[in-house]
């Protein structure tokens, strides 16, 4: 809980911070200019990219630089290497081939819009590894600094530029990303001369066997999230593609409030999972550990979703008018956010014995099925397709994940407890959504059976700590 606090102030206060840019952009760019699907667009294409080029060194950096007999500074160095090759690759085909790749993703307008986010992938995925060096250090402070003045930079020179001069074009969106993502890569050019450098082949061929299924899993993972915005302007015959993306992207800002809460979550317990596993701990003290904590990360991550449904009505006005016909979208896409931090909860099974290969399988099972279901039912239901197809993408996952996982490396979750406080959360949600009126007395109704749910919680957790402090 403490390192969650502390990671937290940059995963969730930032990010709070930075979504605050969404309704200064839907304010500001008109739906029908289609400019905030191209900036959704773009930006799913980054996530992908970022993926694919990192190759999933973050979590085999934590893996290795963990082991008893591990130098981490060779560890990090070897995984940097690597990286940075793909990255000078990346780099060289974009700067050869930019005309053409502009074309094929219906930029051929505006190849600068390629330029620019090839640019900011570049610089992002060489931040990565040593983001995740400082995690591995315990220097939560310089991570939490250099991530807040990222968004703080960010968010003044959008303000500027959107605010006070007036501006409506999705390049400056561009443009200011780009030269703050600049700026942060600089300030990690002191932490690269005090790194021993030494590259190790035979240790990158070792991670790269570990880390290979991991990138499969990575990009199945992106692509439950990510794909649905990059096949709808390509998928969807209607001529206002772009606009109806724009409703969609930007009423799902929203919803990533889940995102915000499994990203902090996952920052403080990845690098304890892994700690852990190698103390001197009994065996059931460990698995009761992860068991805890899927219980309790599950717990809260319902209390989130019904309190984002009790406000639904206020928080709409997050996003300008002409965008709000896409809130509908909301409770469904931040259950399957709930699912997929449930699946990464579940991931470290698979993870603590080296087997990260069932990770990649049930993330490819449950991206086909999250990519088929976009093709076939977005032409008819539009971005509604989008939001359903993520839910039951992330479901086979987690559901294929929990079998398979509990005959090879069995953990005894609470099953009973979690289902009961599931079964509670879908009541409360269900009486929130067939409420016969609407305005202040709803709301009030709302808070009323929010609290049916938190105080049950709250007795709850309270007994816990109780117990834990006997």
């Amino acid at each position: 809980m403490k390192d969650t606090a502390i990671y937290g102030v940059s995963s969730i206060v930032g990010r709070f911070l930075n979504y605050l840019l969404t309704p200064l952009w839907t304010y500001n760019m008109p739906k029908e200019s289609g400019d905030f699907g191209v900036l959704t667009n773009m930006y799913s294409w980054t996530a992908l990219l970022l993926v694919i080029m990192t190759f999933g060194m973050e979590t085999t950096l934590f893996r290795f630089a963990n082991r008893k007999d591990a130098d981490p500074d060779t560890v990090f160095t070897t995984a940097f290497v690597w990286v940075g090759a793909l990255v000078a690759v990346f780099a060289a085909l974009v700067g050869g081939f930019l005309t053409p790749i502009s074309e094929a993703l219906h930029y051929h307008d505006h190849p600068e819009f390629v330029a620019m986010m090839a640019g900011i992938t570049v610089l992002d995925v060489l931040q990565a590894l040593p983001f995740c060096y400082l995690r591995f250090q315990k220097r939560a402070i310089k991570f939490v600094s250099l991530k807040l003045l990222f968004i703080v930079v960010n968010c003044a020179l959008n303000l500027l530029f959107f605010a006070y001069l007036d501006k409506s074009d999705v390049f400056y969106v561009f443009a200011i990303n780009l030269a703050c993502t600049g700026v942060i890569t600089f300030f990690f050019v002191p932490d690269f001369f005090r790194i021993r450098w030494h590259f190790d082949g035979a240790l990158l061929r070792r991670m790269l066997g570990y880390s290979w299924p991991i990138l499969v899993l990575g990009i199945a993972g992106i692509l439950n999230q990510s794909a649905d915005k990059i096949l709808f302007p390509l998928v969807c015959d209607a001529a206002d593609a772009d606009a109806q993306l724009s409703e969609y992207g930007a009423c799902v800002k929203i919803a990533m409030i889940m995102a915000l809460i499994t990203q902090a979550f996952r920052y403080a317990y990845e690098p304890i999972v892994f700690a852990k596993n190698n103390s001197s701990e009994s065996a059931s003290d460990k698995v009761g550990y992860y068991a805890e904590a899927m219980k309790w990360f599950v717990v809260f991550t319902l209390a989130a979703f019904l309190a984002v449904i009790a406000f639904i009505d206020i928080l709409q006005y997050f996003v300008d008018v002409e965008y709000r016909v896409g809130i509908k979208a909301v409770p469904v896409v931040m259950a399957a956010e709930i699912m997929m931090g449930i699946y990464f909860n579940l991931s470290f099974w698979y993870k603590l014995i080296d087997k990260t290969i069932w990770g990649a399988w049930f993330s490819l099972a449950g991206c086909a099925v999250m990519i088929v279901s976009n093709i076939v039912f977005i032409p008819q239901f539009g971005y509604m397709a989008c939001a359903w197809s993520g839910f039951a993408g992330y479901a086979v996952c987690m559901l294929f994940s929990y079998f398979v996982g509990q005959r090879v490396n069995p953990i005894p979750y609470d099953l009973k407890s979690i289902g009961g406080y599931a079964l509670l959360a879908v009541a409360v949600f269900a009486a929130m959504q067939w409420l016969p009126f609407d305005g202040w007395a709803a709301l009030a109704v709302k808070v009323g059976l929010l609290l049916v749910y938190l105080i049950p919680v709250a007795l709850s957790l309270r007994k816990f700590l109780v117990k834990k402090i006997k």
